[in-house]
C-alpha cells in the first residue's frame, strides 16, 4: 500500500463535512487490517461510496477479496451480522470483521466479473431483485442485533417533518400528512417480520462466478418484507413514472407481496423522499389512497 492514501471521489467530502477525523484515521485502520489479515491492498474502487473506503485486495494465498472500511452509521451498523446470517446465500460472503471506535472493517468475497445488475434490462432487474429478496428474507434468529424497521421509519419521518417546516414540498399538504402518517404506521402492522436488506437496488447487485448475482452493501433491519422492494422501485425511473400502479402489481406478483399494501408503502415512501426528489410528487399523487 502506498503511503499516500487514495480517496474515492464520493468520499472526498468527508474532509469538510464533519467526518475529517474519521478520514484522517483511515490510513492507520487500513494498515492495521492489512497486517492482521495479510493483505496486499489495491487502490479503491471509483467513484466509491460516501461512507466507506472499498478496494480490491489479495490474501497471502493469492485469493482475491474486497476490503471495506466503513464509518459507523445506524442504518448500516449490522451489515456484518446480516452477511453472517445469509452466509453467501444470495449475498457476498463475509470472511472476517474488525471493529474500531467509529469504524468497521469487513473482509469480503470479491465478485467477478462484478457487472452491475443496473446494466441489464429493466424487466430482468425486476426478476433478479425479487428473487434475491425472497431468498434473503429470513425469520429473525433469537437474540438478533438488528434494529426494527419501525425505528428507522420514525427517524426518517421526524427528519421530514423538521425539513418540511422550511422547505416546500412537491406534494399537496393533505397528501403529505397522509403519506407520512402511513410511513409511521405501516411498519407497526406487518403480517410478518423478516430480516430486511432495506437498500437493495440494481447497483448493489453484482454478477459473480459463484452465483449469477450477489447482493452487496446491505443495511439489515427487521420488519415488513413489503418495504424491501421500494429502493429498487424508486430507482427504476421509467416504470415508476410511466405506470406506478402497474409497476406495483408487477413487483408485488414477483415478490409474492400484497398489491394494496405495496401501493401504500410506495405512496408513503414517495412522499417521504419528495423533498430531495420533487419528481416523486406526481407519483405520490397517482398512488394516493382513494
Amino acid at each position: 500500500m502506498t503511503q499516500q492514501l487514495e480517496i474515492p471521489h464520493n468520499l472526498a467530502s468527508a474532509a469538510t463535512d464533519g467526518r475529517g477525523d474519521w478520514l484522517r484515521a483511515l490510513p492507520e485502520v487500513i494498515k492495521d487490517v492489512a497486517g492482521r489479515w495479510s493483505l496486499s491492498v489495491g487502490p479503491p474502487f471509483q467513484p466509491g461510496g460516501s461512507t466507506a473506503w472499498v478496494s480490491p485486495a489479495r490474501r497471502q494465498d493469492g485469493s482475491e477479496v474486497v476490503l471495506k472500511v466503513a464509518m459507523s452509521h445506524p442504518e448500516a451498523d449490522h451489515e456484518a451480522d446480516g452477511l453472517r446470517l445469509w452466509n453467501g446465500d444470495g449475498a457476498v460472503l463475509l470472511f472476517d470483521v474488525a471493529k474500531f471506535n467509529d469504524t468497521t472493517a469487513l473482509l469480503l468475497e470479491r465478485c467477478v466479473p462484478a457487472t452491475m445488475l443496473a446494466h441489464r434490462p429493466a424487466g430482468e432487474q425486476d426478476h433478479v431483485v425479487s428473487g434475491l429478496l425472497r431468498r434473503l428474507w429470513r425469520v429473525p434468529p433469537a437474540g438478533h442485533p438488528f434494529r426494527p424497521l419501525a425505528e428507522m421509519c420514525a427517524t426518517w419521518a421526524d427528519q421530514f417533518d423538521e425539513r418540511v417546516r422550511t422547505q416546500p414540498s412537491a406534494v399537496d399538504a393533505g397528501l403529505v400528512r397522509e403519506g407520512i402518517g402511513l410511513f409511521r404506521s405501516l411498519p407497526q402492522c406487518a403480517a410478518r417480520d423478516v430480516v430486511l436488506v432495506t437498500d437493495l437496488h440494481a447497483e448493489n447487485i453484482l454478477a459473480s462466478h459463484r452465483e449469477p448475482w450477489l447482493v452487496i452493501d446491505p443495511k439489515p433491519h427487521v420488519g415488513d418484507p413489503t418495504y424491501d422492494v421500494l429502493q429498487h422501485m424508486l430507482t427504476s425511473t421509467e416504470p415508476l413514472h410511466g405506470d406506478p400502479r402497474g409497476f406495483v402489481q408487477r413487483m408485488a406478483d414477483l415478490a409474492e407481496l400484497d398489491h394494496e399494501r405495496l401501493a401504500l408503502w410506495l405512496f408513503a415512501r414517495c412522499v417521504q423522499e419528495s423533498l430531495d426528489w420533487p419528481a416523486l410528487g406526481s407519483v405520490a399523487a397517482r398512488l394516493a389512497p382513494c
